[in-house]
């Protein structure tokens, strides 16, 4: 992705290339190597009892958006998978729309860690995750071949 403001299309391509999270609905709204924001409507389908969110739709939205963090720190030619994932859930969902910013709080060579910040429509914080994301393949490190 260009260092220049990513468009409309683009975000959208970032959510497509996760069949799971355009399923669910997840939608990516800005992207940047610093902060990458997204959001998730709340749908009776993504409920668990009494109409409430379900904490795995809330993962879904909180590892796509988190993956995208990822990707944009990556080196070039790397890829990245989620190996450790967890989520406090702090209070219910049920209707409107759920918010997520993730930020990097570790870049590293092996490993990168986001953390992102679940909130409703009234701004109140409904989940925190941290997740692990390795780095898969890249350039050579130096002295390899």
């Amino acid at each position: 992705m260009a260092a220049s403001e990513p468009t409309a299309e683009q975000l959208s391509a970032l959510v497509e290339a996760m069949p799971f999270a355009a399923s669910l609905g997840v939608e990516v709204h800005e992207a940047s190597a610093g902060l990458v924001t997204g959001s998730l409507p709340w749908s009776p389908e993504a409920c668990t009892v009494g109409g409430v969110l379900h904490g795995g739709a809330l993962m879904a939205l909180a590892d796509s958006v988190g993956a995208v963090c990822a990707f944009l720190n990556l080196p070039p030619g790397a890829g990245t998978s989620t190996v450790e994932s967890k989520t406090n859930f702090l209070r219910p969902v049920s209707g409107g729309r759920v918010h997520a910013a993730s930020r990097p709080v570790h870049i590293g060579g092996t490993l990168i860690v986001v953390q992102t910040e679940l909130r409703d429509d009234q701004e109140r914080l409904v989940g925190l995750t941290t997740q692990t994301q390795i780095v898969r393949g890249g350039r050579p490190k130096d002295g390899a071949s």
